[in-house]
């Protein structure tokens, strides 16, 4: 049996259960997303991710469609087992693919919807890593001519690297080597904390004329 179906009848026998008996013992079980659309008929999660990402690489559909398209898979990825997912379904090269489409706000929220999707998940952090991602990060947060793009790149790059040794390995190759200093452990939240500091000033500094010391 489809085990969405599966957690629906498992519902209507505890709430069969419930209707019967004035005082029970234990609360009823609640129902989750993936049961409740099964039983209404509604697109599971996992569709609303391909058919999001399906609006997102149209090129048929409008900067409007595409910019809710992203807001709906970023508040999907929210979710740790969506965020997963986004391997299954062959999601992650698209996304990544996003993060140099020539549009700024395309590029804003690729970067949104990745610092989401790896925000403490390894599983998803791996796959950032493996695509090669970093490097592309670190330069959108350090030199993309949009604020609004550096800012989420600075929160991806965060997210990617808090906790992970490999993605902070390249971050640190990137970064000027009197900025470190000593060894940096990817656990060590207050290190990591000065590390992105010092990336969102340099983030800031974009685009600053050189004689007001920023440059």
């Amino acid at each position: 049996m489809d085990p969405g179906m599966n957690k629906l009848l498992k519902w209507g026998i505890e709430n069969s259960n419930v209707s019967g008996d004035n005082h029970p013992t234990e609360p009823a079980s609640r129902l989750n997303a993936e049961a409740l659309a099964a039983l209404l008929g509604g697109p599971s999660d996992a569709e609303l991710m391909t058919a999001s990402m399906n609006a997102i690489t149209s090129a048929d559909a409008t900067l409007d469609n595409k910019l809710t398209a992203f807001d709906n898979l970023e508040q999907l990825v929210e979710n740790i087992d969506n965020a997963n997912n986004l391997e299954v379904l062959g999601l992650w090269l698209p996304l990544v693919q996003q993060l140099q489409n020539e549009e700024p706000e395309l590029r804003r929220m690729a970067a949104w919807c990745i610092g989401t999707a790896v925000q403490n998940n390894p599983k998803a952090q791996e796959r950032l890593y493996a695509l090669k991602a970093i490097p592309t990060l670190f330069n959108l947060a350090t030199s993309d001519t949009a604020p609004n793009v550096r800012q989420k790149a600075v929160y991806a790059l965060s997210s990617g690297i808090r906790n992970y040794e490999p993605s902070l390995s390249i971050v640190l190759r990137l970064l000027p080597e009197q900025l470190i200093g000593r060894s940096v452990d990817a656990g060590d939240m207050e290190v990591i904390d000065q590390i992105m500091a010092n990336i969102r000033e340099r983030s800031k500094s974009v685009g600053v004329p050189s004689c007001l010391g920023l440059g």
